[in-house]
């Protein structure tokens, strides 16, 4: 019985991605339009909400960049290759069986 191997993993999948760019795009919405379309109802008004959702969503852009970075190394280093790709490990495999 043959092994399915795992597909290699790509950094749109990575929700660290999405929320980053949620929470930049909202910054941005909020430095442009004013604090006031970002902040929630009833919140407490402070300055530096917008400075919250920018480094936020950097904070966020870069924790993906990083978990994605090692799940290609954790990929390479298990031997999980493209689909329709064969490996030697498994041609050899299969010629001895």
């Amino acid at each position: 019985m043959s092994r399915k191997q795992p597909k290699r993993p790509v950094w749109w999948k990575n929700t660290f991605f999405l929320f980053g760019a949620a929470l930049v795009v909202i910054g941005f919405w909020g430095l442009f339009s004013g604090e006031k379309v970002i902040r929630d109802p009833g919140q407490i008004r402070e300055k530096g909400l917008v400075l919250f959702y920018l480094l936020g969503g950097a904070v966020m852009l870069v924790n993906g960049w990083l978990t994605h970075v090692q799940s290609l190394k954790t990929f390479e280093e298990e031997g999980g290759e493209e689909e329709g790709a064969t490996s030697t490990a498994s041609a050899v495999q299969t010629d001895s069986e």
